[in-house]
Protein backbone atom coordinates (compact mmCIF):
# COMPACT_ATOMS: atom_id res chain seq x y z
CA UNK A 1 0.00 0.00 0.00
CA UNK A 2 2.87 2.53 0.48
CA UNK A 3 4.33 2.51 -2.78
CA UNK A 4 1.15 2.71 -4.23
CA UNK A 5 0.26 5.09 -2.40
CA UNK A 6 3.24 7.38 -2.60
CA UNK A 7 2.47 7.24 -6.67
CA UNK A 8 -0.55 8.60 -6.54
CA UNK A 9 -0.94 10.71 -3.47
CA UNK A 10 0.60 14.10 -3.40
CA UNK A 11 -1.01 15.45 0.51
CA UNK A 12 0.66 12.88 2.76
CA UNK A 13 4.33 13.86 1.19
CA UNK A 14 6.32 13.90 -1.92
CA UNK A 15 5.13 11.32 -4.87
CA UNK A 16 7.53 9.03 -6.14
CA UNK A 17 7.72 10.87 -9.11
CA UNK A 18 8.53 14.00 -7.38
CA UNK A 19 11.16 12.14 -5.36
CA UNK A 20 13.24 10.36 -8.26
CA UNK A 21 13.02 13.89 -10.35
CA UNK A 22 14.76 15.50 -7.01
CA UNK A 23 17.28 12.86 -6.51
CA UNK A 24 18.38 12.90 -9.83
CA UNK A 25 17.50 16.87 -10.81
CA UNK A 26 17.64 18.45 -7.25
CA UNK A 27 20.23 20.25 -5.31
CA UNK A 28 19.39 20.82 -1.67
CA UNK A 29 19.71 24.63 -0.97
CA UNK A 30 18.17 24.65 2.86
CA UNK A 31 16.05 23.85 5.44
CA UNK A 32 13.60 25.96 7.33
CA UNK A 33 12.35 25.98 11.15
CA UNK A 34 9.86 23.07 10.34
CA UNK A 35 11.85 20.84 8.65
CA UNK A 36 10.87 21.34 5.47
CA UNK A 37 13.66 21.07 2.75
CA UNK A 38 13.82 23.88 -0.52
CA UNK A 39 15.81 22.39 -3.27
CA UNK A 40 16.65 23.85 -6.85
CA UNK A 41 17.24 22.46 -10.04
CA UNK A 42 21.00 22.13 -11.18
CA UNK A 43 20.58 24.23 -14.14
CA UNK A 44 18.78 26.73 -11.42
CA UNK A 45 15.66 26.89 -13.70
CA UNK A 46 13.30 25.54 -11.17
CA UNK A 47 13.05 25.67 -7.40
CA UNK A 48 10.82 23.81 -4.99
CA UNK A 49 9.75 22.50 -1.21
CA UNK A 50 9.19 18.88 0.34
CA UNK A 51 6.67 19.56 3.30
CA UNK A 52 7.31 17.65 6.20
CA UNK A 53 3.60 16.95 7.82
CA UNK A 54 1.33 18.53 5.97
CA UNK A 55 1.33 19.95 2.66
CA UNK A 56 0.30 23.36 3.28
CA UNK A 57 1.52 26.40 1.20
CA UNK A 58 1.05 28.79 4.26
CA UNK A 59 3.78 27.01 6.20
CA UNK A 60 6.43 28.51 3.87
CA UNK A 61 8.07 31.16 5.53
CA UNK A 62 7.79 34.67 4.18
CA UNK A 63 12.07 34.48 3.29
CA UNK A 64 11.96 31.03 1.53
CA UNK A 65 8.70 32.00 -0.17
CA UNK A 66 10.64 35.24 -1.95
CA UNK A 67 13.30 32.43 -2.93
CA UNK A 68 10.66 30.27 -4.21
CA UNK A 69 9.28 32.94 -6.28
CA UNK A 70 12.48 34.13 -7.55
CA UNK A 71 12.14 37.34 -5.92
CA UNK A 72 15.69 37.67 -4.29
CA UNK A 73 18.35 34.91 -6.08
CA UNK A 74 20.36 33.76 -2.76
CA UNK A 75 18.58 31.14 -0.02
CA UNK A 76 18.16 32.38 3.45
CA UNK A 77 20.27 29.78 3.87
CA UNK A 78 23.19 31.60 2.42
CA UNK A 79 22.30 35.15 2.96
CA UNK A 80 19.06 35.58 5.31
CA UNK A 81 17.03 38.56 5.31
CA UNK A 82 17.89 41.21 7.68
CA UNK A 83 14.74 41.76 9.92
CA UNK A 84 13.37 44.96 10.95
CA UNK A 85 13.41 46.16 14.90
CA UNK A 86 9.84 46.23 14.63
CA UNK A 87 8.60 43.02 13.17
CA UNK A 88 6.67 40.17 14.79
CA UNK A 89 8.19 36.67 14.33
CA UNK A 90 6.31 34.98 11.88
CA UNK A 91 3.94 32.15 12.46
CA UNK A 92 2.02 29.51 10.05
CA UNK A 93 -1.76 30.19 9.03
CA UNK A 94 -3.53 28.81 11.85
CA UNK A 95 -7.06 28.50 10.77
CA UNK A 96 -8.50 25.11 12.05
CA UNK A 97 -6.23 24.82 15.43
CA UNK A 98 -7.09 25.79 18.59
CA UNK A 99 -4.43 28.74 18.27
CA UNK A 100 -7.13 30.77 15.61
CA UNK A 101 -8.27 34.04 16.29
CA UNK A 102 -12.30 33.74 17.62
CA UNK A 103 -13.83 36.77 18.33
CA UNK A 104 -15.39 37.11 21.94
CA UNK A 105 -18.89 35.78 20.72
CA UNK A 106 -17.56 33.16 18.98
CA UNK A 107 -18.27 29.95 19.80
CA UNK A 108 -15.16 28.53 20.44
CA UNK A 109 -15.17 31.24 23.41
CA UNK A 110 -18.22 29.80 24.96
CA UNK A 111 -20.97 32.07 21.93
CA UNK A 112 -21.77 34.44 24.76
CA UNK A 113 -22.51 37.90 22.42
CA UNK A 114 -22.36 40.85 24.19
CA UNK A 115 -26.05 42.73 25.07
CA UNK A 116 -26.47 45.24 22.44
CA UNK A 117 -26.78 48.52 23.91
CA UNK A 118 -30.39 50.85 23.51
CA UNK A 119 -29.74 52.30 20.37
CA UNK A 120 -30.48 48.76 18.68
CA UNK A 121 -34.13 47.67 17.71
CA UNK A 122 -34.91 44.39 16.49
CA UNK A 123 -36.80 44.22 13.10
CA UNK A 124 -39.88 42.29 13.17
CA UNK A 125 -42.30 41.75 10.42
CA UNK A 126 -45.61 43.33 10.35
Amino acid sequence: MGLFKSIFTWWDGPTFGTRLFTLRKGVEVGRDADGSTYYRSRDGSKRWVIYTGDNEASRVPPEWHMWLHKMVDTPPSEEPLPRKSWERDWIPNQTGTAESHAPSGALGKGGVRARATGDYEAWSPE
